[in-house]
């Protein structure tokens, strides 16, 4: 069957999230404006009761105080049936004892959408890796519910979930200061300095040789930024 020539739509960084109402394990929702004033991480996975979805959906249930204390909230979403959902998260909580976690409660939603209108609408749907399956999309969505970030995993392949909780706490840490973050940047590392405007000023920016800044050549400087303030600034106490 041909597949790979069909069109795919998906918004873009930058783009307005797609608003939906959805049937989900926690209730309907109306997204995303019930989520207005909260970062939102919305993922979909290929389907319930399958092992590479099962470890990643424990590890995100696991993770769920700490993403909550970043004011980030988590939807999760797949093209299987309310029901499936609700029979897969009870035996996720009472079988499976997975690398040390056991007993684990799937307390954020997880959206029904048998028909695939969001999976389409977010562009989840890949025809190349499956026409039936939604391949595991990373939506992240700021407070005002703009998309700030879009992370796309073949069906065969886990996320790690250590880097979408340092893409939120990045993507603050960049709003909060006016900063930009580094290649591998981690809270407590170096930010990037923006640039100044022009050639001459970033020069002269250098020579006056500000303490808290170091400028490798005139487009690229950095400075400290401790990790106390990072969270001080953006964790909710």
């Amino acid at each position: 069957m041909e597949t790979t020539n069909q069109p795919v739509s998906m918004p873009r960084i930058g783009d307005k999230a797609p608003a939906f109402k959805a049937v989900t394990t926690q209730g309907e929702i109306n997204f995303p404006e019930q989520y207005s004033g909260s970062w939102v991480i919305l993922f979909s996975h290929p389907a319930d009761f399958t092992p590479v979805c099962t470890s990643e959906f424990m590890t995100f249930a696991s993770m769920e105080d700490k993403f909550a204390q970043a004011n980030c909230k988590l939807v999760g979403l797949s093209v299987d049936g309310l029901y499936s959902h609700i029979a897969w998260l009870r035996t996720i909580k009472e079988k499976i004892e997975y690398k040390g976690m056991k007993d684990v409660e799937v307390k954020f939603p997880l959206i029904e959408d048998i028909t695939m209108e969001v999976a389409k609408k977010y562009g989840m749907i890949q025809p190349g890796e499956s026409n039936t399956k939604a391949v595991r999309a990373v939506f992240v969505i700021d407070p005002k519910g703009m998309i700030r970030a879009i992370i796309y995993y073949p069906l065969s392949l886990g996320r790690n979930f250590d880097e979408l909780y340092r893409v939120i706490i990045a993507l603050q840490t960049a709003d909060a200061f006016s900063v930009a973050t580094p290649a591998d940047w981690r809270p407590g590392d170096e930010v990037i300095v923006p640039t100044a405007g022009s050639c001459g000023v970033a020069k002269e920016r250098m020579e006056k040789k500000q303490e808290d800044v170091k400028c490798y050549d005139w487009f690229f400087c950095t400075k400290k930024l401790d990790k106390e303030k990072v969270f001080s600034t953006i964790l909710k106490k």
